[in-house]
């Protein structure tokens, strides 16, 4: 077995993930591949999709699967493929050949050490497998694939991981760039020899190839594309099983089902179906903790990166998308690392698909909770988001005036957020309120578990602050535009809103801090703001 060809890599580290505690059957996928190559007569696939939502896992699924490496029926008999006879039947039948192009040489410094290596290690491995033939270890590595195919009739299967690796390479250049595509096409273009190329990364192809090097690949993204949505990322059905084994597995369980989908939910597929980050939901569980598990690799300057050539059109839409709200975009193909992202649309094409944003119906918004802690680090850290970022740095102020009654203090915060030059202060919707209120209690998400427009009592209260501390104090606030505060907390005792926080009959309650009743408003004739605080609920001892 080679390291390219027929390697057991692939087989190996499936093997290590199928037997995991949190493993979830994506085999269909390869029900789906085989039809699409057989019976559709596609035999160029690419898979894009952000980082960490499972496609090496799957590459190295179809690895296993095909390549004749090892025997792997045993990994795949109780699960879903087995069940379709025309599958089995390409059970360990085929060359693979499989490439992980994010891997690079030790002391690589050069576009030609990283693509040599690649080219002699498949050649090595054909001069193994195939003695009697005069394979070149030195030539060229699809001149040696056609000799062997044209001596025994034998096709290999391509499985190509992180293909778009390379253009993150800080020693290959744009001119390398291009000769890594005449690589590909070289490779893999009208060869006889290919039998079926599945190929996954983050970046669009099209993005790269403006000319004829790739156009054999279908491509499939997840905001465009609905075929192959559900392979990638979990849906709620598959986190719903995996939180029952938690459940089943798990001493002293710390995490409820709702926590799951706050903090990691929030994607969407073409076809409308939410989708789940895989990789932090495993964490999750396999901790027993709630972190920023997918988005602890990158900091907040990985965000700010893509903002940052036009933060003066992007800021306000943050200050939005912050508050919950979505932003309107159109989508396209833009997502390089070397190009300049200006315009909003490229900027929210690009976070888009790096997963940092969604995308639905013509929106792009923040997914999850496990995000909007990045774009609060955001907000709070950069400087040059000007206004927001000073607002930002207010709602520590703002939090611990609202938990001591100091209303004063709240007015003058609120007065000085109103004063800004930004649209989004005119306050010409509650919206627009809604968004400022978010910013200047920005810091409260490091303690609280900040609702909008949720469903309490008799209706729906604009914002409630869940503390993290079951013994800290719990927050209803409710906004009101040419109405006075005190007419803000009639609604909020009326309604019942304080109900939220209190367990079902005959049971303790969940918090046991005080419940204060929050009013704000606005007059848009005098321009001033009103703040008023009124203790629903003493602490309870």
């Amino acid at each position: 077995m080679g390291k390219y060809l027929n390697s057991m890599f692939s087989f190996e580290t499936w093997k290590q993930i199928a037997r995991t505690r949190f493993f979830v059957d994506k085999t269909p996928l390869l029900e789906d591949i085989l039809n699409t190559a057989e019976i559709d007569g596609q035999r160029f696939l690419c898979i894009t999709r952000p980082r960490r939502f499972g496609k090496s896992v799957m590459a190295n699924m179809v690895g296993a699967f095909l390549g004749k490496a090892s025997n792997s029926g045993s990994m795949f008999s109780n699960l879903a493929v087995m069940k379709n006879e025309n599958c089995r039947k390409h059970l360990n039948q085929h060359n693979v050949i499989f490439i992980d192009f994010s891997r690079v040489p030790r002391g690589c410094s050069s576009y030609e050490q990283y693509i040599n290596r690649i080219q002699d290690g498949i050649n090595q491995d054909l001069k193994e497998a195939y003695p009697e033939i005069n394979v070149h270890v030195s030539g060229t590595v699809w001149d040696n694939l056609l000799t062997v195919f044209e001596k025994t009739k034998e096709k290999f299967v391509f499985v190509i991981d992180e293909w778009d690796a390379v253009f993150h390479m800080s020693f290959v250049s744009k001119n390398k760039q291009q000769e890594y595509l005449v690589f590909l096409k070289n490779l893999l273009k009208d060869q006889i020899y290919v039998e079926l190329t599945y190929m996954t990364g983050v970046l669009p192809i099209e993005k790269y190839s403006s000319g004829s090097e790739l156009n054999m690949f279908v491509e499939y993204d997840m905001t465009v594309m609905e075929r192959f949505c559900n392979y990638f990322g979990f849906t709620e059905g598959e986190v719903d099983r995996l939180f029952n084994v938690y459940l089943e597995t798990t001493k002293n369980v710390k995490i409820s089902r709702k926590e799951l989908q706050i903090w990691y939910d929030g994607y969407y597929t073409a076809s409308g179906e939410r989708l789940y980050n895989p990789r932090s939901v495993v964490c999750a569980l396999s901790n027993n903790q709630l972190a920023d598990y997918w988005t602890s690799s990158g900091p907040y300057d990985e965000i700010f990166f893509y903002v940052k050539n036009n933060i003066d059109d992007v800021r306000d839409d943050l200050v939005l998308m912050a508050a919950r709200e979505r932003v309107e975009a159109e989508i396209q193909n833009y997502a390089a690392v070397s190009m300049e992202l200006n315009t909003k649309d490229e900027i929210y094409s690009a976070m888009v698909v790096y997963g940092l944003l969604t995308y639905v119906d013509g929106e792009v918004f923040i997914p999850n909770k496990e995000l909007m802690n990045k774009f609060q680090e955001l907000l709070m850290n950069k400087e040059s988001m000007g206004y927001v970022y000073r607002l930002a740095n207010e709602s520590k102020r703002m939090l611990a005036a609202t938990l001591c009654g100091d209303t004063d203090t709240m007015t003058e915060i609120l007065e000085f957020a109103h004063n800004t030059e930004s649209p989004v202060f005119s306050y010409n919707n509650e919206i627009e309120l809604s968004a400022v209120v978010n910013l200047v209690y920005l810091s409260a998400r490091d303690k609280y578990r900040v609702e909008r427009e949720d469903k309490a009592g008799r209706g729906y209260v604009d914002f409630i602050f869940y503390p993290e501390r079951k013994t800290a104090d719990a927050l209803i606030l409710e906004l009101k535009i040419d109405s006075t505060p005190e007419e803000a907390i009639r609604q909020i005792k009326d309604k019942g809103y304080a109900l939220r926080f209190k367990g079902k009959l005959g049971e303790k309650p969940i918090y046991t801090g005080r419940i204060l009743a929050v009013g704000i408003s606005y007059s848009k004739k005098t321009k001033n703001h009103s703040c008023k605080i009124e203790v629903l609920h003493d602490k309870i001892d």
